[in-house]
């Protein structure tokens, strides 16, 4: 709606992931190489953590696109399942076409799947998103799953991603097995200020935008202060205060068209405050920030 006002030639703050906004910040590459070298080695297990809207899934979609092909790759993103569903999903993500009927079946079928997969030096990764929601009993069934293996390798690399409620999950008595086994851990932080400015730049330019700036310095200081650095809060600002910016004919946008965005997506309180919601309060009290990028999930 407003790409020909400002000269663009797609809408640089999509929600959705897109490659062709692929955007590595320092947190992120880290973050990656510790998700890569993990599968690569056959680690086991691995923790990725992070607040909400920091880029847990899309740097997951960035694994997936780096990995060999030969990598059979399992992504469960609802993990509010029962055993036998959680299998069946599994199996499905997996290719494994054997009817099973009881759990004992379903570990036959996995191990066999596995074994052969080793036999060929391939390796099988499962990814478990939103990993805060399993529940005690789930995520002792998924640690029992890394028992598949040999007296040199693990069969299985297994991959719990999640909000920073996870980490409190498996620091209970009950799941220290769990937490013993994780060798690999990563948590992404939101943009530091100057990350959020070098971000918003590059969205734009890549969305083909020319001129000297669209948000100004003022803008730009408000935007993080509202969102703390969150990358999920900062598009959907970008994206409706270009709306209203075009609304109005300003091809250059400050503070006070920033805050009215945020103050109608009940970001912030009245003009003259910073009050932040929830995901941006807990994003901003993190030491500093780190770039996002998207990516769209390959299936394997």
């Amino acid at each position: 709606m407003y790409l020909e006002f400002y000269g663009l030639i797609r809408a640089p703050f999509e929600m959705t992931p897109d490659p062709a906004f692929l955007y590595l910040g320092e947190s992120h590459q880290e973050g990656l190489a510790t998700l890569v070298y993990g599968v690569q080695a056959r680690k086991g297990f691995v923790l990725l953590t992070g607040e909400v809207g920091t880029g847990k899934t899309t740097l997951l979609h960035s694994l997936l696109a780096q990995l060999d092909p030969s990598t059979a790759s399992a992504f469960i993103f609802n993990p509010k399942l029962g055993t036998h569903d959680f299998f069946r999903i599994l199996f499905d993500e997996f290719g494994i076409r054997e009817e099973c009927r009881t759990k004992a079946e379903y570990l036959m079928a996995l191990n066999s799947f596995l074994i052969e997969r080793l036999e060929r030096d391939e390796t099988a990764l499962l990814i478990i998103d939103e990993a805060q929601n399993l529940s005690t009993e789930m995520l002792e069934e998924v640690r029992l799953l890394s028992n598949l293996e040999t007296p040199t390798h693990k069969l299985l690399q297994i991959m719990l991603v999640g909000q920073p409620e996870l980490s409190d999950m498996l620091a209970k008595p009950e799941l220290r097995q769990l937490r013993q086994r994780i060798v690999l851990r990563h948590d992404l932080r939101p943009f530091t200020s100057a990350e959020l400015d070098d971000y918003v730049g590059e969205r734009l330019r890549l969305a083909g935008y020319t001129g000297k700036g669209v948000f100004n310095r003022a803008a730009l200081k408000e935007l993080f202060a509202i969102t703390g650095g969150v990358p999920r809060l900062v598009n959907v600002v970008c994206d409706g205060s270009l709306l209203t910016g075009y609304s109005r004919g300003q091809s250059s946008l400050g503070r006070d068209v920033v805050r009215e965005v945020a103050g109608d997506l009940k970001l912030c309180e009245a003009p003259g405050t910073s009050a932040m919601g929830n995901a941006a309060g807990s994003a901003r009290r993190s030491a500093s920030g780190r770039r996002w990028f998207g990516l769209r999930r390959r299936k394997r």
